[in-house]
């Protein structure tokens, strides 16, 4: 019989995650001595001492909570014992102290291939996109789309998708209002992301308030946009004409983009957007611990990762702000986050409603702990550059770890890292999520073995393997880098991929609508 499993991750820890399958029972005798007083369900944190009403609660060998009442040595730490510790005060991270970063080796020699772009990204794919200026042209935009794939896509081999970039934006708002801002440039630069060529295809309606001149001005596109690129239904005559519209300038459009070939490009030009989503207790041990270790080998490639999800990085910013390329990156970083505080402020909100049934039932107790694992997906580099809403990279920007500010709702995150310019997706879960994006690969990466085997065709990394002790993180974190470059090139797809699932674009809009 195996014996019963814990984890204890610093040595000042007080509390331990239970690691058995099923969890263990009251009674149970661990390594060290400790009996356990009650059951403790797997993920879910046991007393190592006595704690005291009023001291904290340490995991990570930072304060995760304080403790409401007296918490016996071998108890169950619940949610409803703790007190979320206060978040740390923003005025008092600027002047950033910096914490001195070694410089790693760097990591030569890998490639991938991909679709070079005129503005000198480089796609992973060669998607045409159908993007859209308002809801109101959706249901012609699908019909369309049907046709478009039926009897256009077949005649170009070199071409892997075609997708329609539908939201609910568009009218019915003030799109020159400073929160619109956001949402505007979100669907600008998603339509512009390195998938998709360079130009797009936009179907608008004709009188809502986001006209195409206002989506993409003057100046926009690259010079290699000559040509329409704009079907403005109201003024085509009848259903018919407007579907036949759509599917003719999609004809052109798939004729250029079935010119494209992979060529050999440096894993420099890899954007990797990392994400977790129904997390649970290990995915700040095993996936993102993995994710993070997979981003410093990207970054010593020369390539970019980007994290995000303000509300569950705000009580970690100050590890951060360390970390930050220079005194302008801290604040940018400070100024999102407060941003946000103001932004939660305005319903009479703050960060600690961040955290989800299913994160409460894989053991998280608060937002404090899931910010700690959430933050280790960033890995250990320098920070070299934050992202407001919906901003993509500018050219010739610094490569490395970069914050790219999103609210941690899994779906606006991946579609703000789109607008942001990443070419590949990596999604932890430690509940489980089909989760998917039709515009990039999305990589998923479990938490538990348990997980992977009940979802093998869903699950393309399993990280509960450096829970078992199988694999170590760094291993691992190869492992994932390495098939980011197999994906990439299209030698590989992810299980996602494979079974065409995919979430459609969801739009952060903060503005009023009127």
């Amino acid at each position: 019989m195996k014996s019963p499993r814990y984890i204890r991750i610093k040595e000042n820890d007080n509390v331990a995650v239970i690691a058995t399958d099923n969890g263990l029972s009251a009674g149970t005798q661990l390594e060290c001595g400790l009996t356990l007083l009650e059951d403790i369900p797997q993920g879910h944190k046991v007393a190592l001492t006595d704690i005291k009403q009023d001291e904290n609660v340490v995991r990570y060998g930072v304060v995760i909570g304080i403790a409401v009442k007296d918490v016996p040595r071998g108890s169950w730490v619940r949610e409803d014992l703790l007190r979320v510790p206060p978040a740390p005060v923003l005025d008092s991270l600027l002047p950033a102290k910096f914490k001195k970063m070694p410089q790693p080796e760097p990591l030569t020699g890998y490639t991938f291939e991909g679709y070079k772009n005129h503005d000198g990204t480089v796609g992973t794919r060669n998607v045409l996109a159908i993007t859209t200026t308002v809801n109101c042209v959706a249901g012609v935009v699908d019909i369309a789309l049907k046709r478009i794939k039926d009897e256009l896509l077949p005649r170009y081999p070199h071409v892997d998708d075609v997708v329609a970039l539908q939201h609910i934006y568009g009218c019915g708002q003030a799109p020159n209002s400073a929160d619109a801002a956001i949402p505007n440039r979100a669907i600008r630069n998603i339509a512009l992301n390195p998938n998709f060529g360079g130009v797009p295809l936009l179907v608008s309606l004709g009188c809502e308030k986001l006209l195409p001149d206002l989506l993409l001005p003057k100046g926009t596109l690259p010079l290699q946009a000559a040509g329409p690129y704009t079907v403005v239904l109201q003024e085509e005559g009848g259903f018919e004409k407007m579907v036949d519209a759509i599917v003719k300038l999609a004809a052109t459009q798939l004729e250029r983009l079935d010119q494209r070939k992979r060529e050999t490009c440096p894993a420099s030009e890899l954007v990797v957007g990392m994400q977790c989503g129904g997390s649970d207790a290990f995915s700040g041990m095993t996936a993102n611990p993995v994710l993070g270790h997979a981003a410093d080998l990207l970054v010593r490639a020369g390539g970019t990762a980007i994290f995000s999800e303000l509300t569950e990085v705000r009580d970690r910013v100050d590890l951060l702000v360390e970390r930050a390329f220079d005194q302008e990156t801290a604040e940018a970083l400070v100024g999102e986050m407060r941003w946000y505080d103001n932004y939660l402020k305005r319903a009479n909100l703050d960060r600690s409603t961040n955290t989800s049934p299913g994160n409460k039932k894989g053991g998280i107790a608060n937002i404090a702990e899931k910010s700690m694992g959430n933050v280790i997906k960033s890995g250990t580099s320098p920070l070299m550059g934050v992202l407001g809403a919906g901003e993509k990279l500018p050219p010739h920007y610094r490569h490395g770890l970069w914050f790219c500010s999103t609210p941690g709702n899994d779906f606006f995150c991946g579609s703000l890292q789109l607008a942001a310019g990443m070419n590949m997706h990596v999604f932890s879960t430690g509940r489980g999520t089909p989760y998917g994006l039709a515009e990039v690969p999305v990589v998923k990466v479990s938490t538990r073995s348990e997980l992977a085997r009940r979802w093998p065709d869903l699950i393309d990394v399993n990280a509960g393997q450096v829970l078992t002790g199988e694999k170590t993180i760094d291993d691992m974190g190869m492992e994932l880098f390495l098939l980011l470059l197999d994906i990439a090139s299209g030698r590989k797809q992810s299980c996602a991929e494979k079974l065409g699932i995919h979430n459609g674009i969801a739009l952060f809009n903060p503005g009023v609508v009127v």
